[in-house]
This record gives C-alpha cells, structure tokens and sequence, in this order.
C-alpha cells in the first residue's frame, strides 16, 4: 500500500483551451464551482498535498490548491510538460494525476489506482474501452527520464508510458466518470447529468 502522506495529487489545468474558444477550462463554472474544484474533489484528504499544474490566472487558482505549479518551460506544450512539471515540484514518492475537465471522477479513485497498481512504476484508468492517460499514479523518481524525453521532443503520454513499468486499472463500473470537457456543448449536457435526482 501507499500511505496519504507518500502522495502528491496534481491537477492538469495548462491548457489553452483552444475548442472553448480560449477560455481557461479549470475556472470555467460547472454545476457553481469552477471546474478544478470538481477535479480536486476525489484528491482532497486523500494526498498529502494537491498542486494545480496552471500557465495563466495563477492568482485565481492559488486559493483552491496548496501550490500553483506552471509548466517548466514555455509555450503551452501540453499535459506530459504539465506532468513533468507536477513530478519536479512533488516532494513525495508518488503523484496522483487527474485532468481539470473530468468533473465527475469517483470519490475512491485515489485508492483503486493504488489498489491496481500491482509493483508497476505506473498506473493508468481504464474505463472498459479506452485508457485514460491523464488520470494516473505515476512515481515520481521517473522525472528526470520524463526530462529527458520531453528533451527530445516526446509530446505523447502514452510513448512515455511505454517506456516504464505501467498497468492499466479497471474501471469499467464507472465509464461516465472519465467523461471530459471540452466544448460549451459538452459542458451542457455534463451539466444537466449532473442535476439529475
């Protein structure tokens, strides 16, 4: 097992949030609460400290995390620069990451990627059709070869993960909770699922 305090979670919210029409997704209101407050939820008491991985509107996200962490290097690099950057400013043994678009992650997530995760350096949600790269338990001594591939122009999770010790965990009970957010449309009708009795 992996205790509370071994744990970093890092919420991923450094996007531009090009198919919103630039907005900054994590602070896009979602049922009242910004979105990061949604992806926060299932992290909270659960880690030993929550960061937010952010390039813009770092005073905004300050009051919902511990840290506001912006990526390492410029540019808007996407969510891998975003876990580098999480895993270099982590100072325990592993981090949990999760998108700031996914609002309806389960409450026990923290726990089944642990539970799931075998002796494997990382584990990754599966929901019963497709992984989902950026909710995962990743250790986070895997930064300086995260470095190094990011230094030779690696974009892609997957292709990092490949290189390590990873596991795929089952989550195929709850497939609607990886749902993501990426349009006004989608944000709609996440929206009215949410307000259902």
């Amino acid at each position: 097992m992996i205790d509370r305090d071994a744990l970093t979670g890092l919420v991923l919210a450094g996007g531009q949030g090009r198919r919103m029409g630039g907005r900054d997704k994590g602070l896009e209101a979602f049922a009242g609460r910004p979105l990061a407050c949604h992806a926060l939820a299932p992290l909270q008491g659960r880690v030993a400290e929550v960061l937010i991985n952010a390039n813009r509107h770092l005073d905004a996200y300050a009051p919902l995390a511990d840290r506001v962490v912006p990526d390492a290097e410029a540019g808007y690099q996407g969510p891998l620069m975003g876990i580098y950057s999480g895993l270099r400013a982590a100072t325990t043994d592993w981090v949990v990451v999760v998108p700031c678009d996914s609002p309806a992650l389960p409450d026990d997530l923290v726990a089944r990627l642990i539970a799931g995760r075998g002796e494997a350096e990382i584990a990754v949600a599966h929901d019963g059709e497709r992984l989902h790269p950026v909710v995962a338990l990743v250790r986070r001594d895997l930064v300086d070869d995260l470095g190094r591939a990011l230094a030779e122009g690696e974009r892609k999770i997957d292709r990092w993960y490949a290189r390590h010790d990873w596991r795929a965990v089952d989550m195929s009970d709850c497939p609607a909770a990886f749902a993501n957010l990426n349009t006004d449309d989608d944000k709609r009708r996440l929206e009215e699922e949410v307000s259902r009795p």
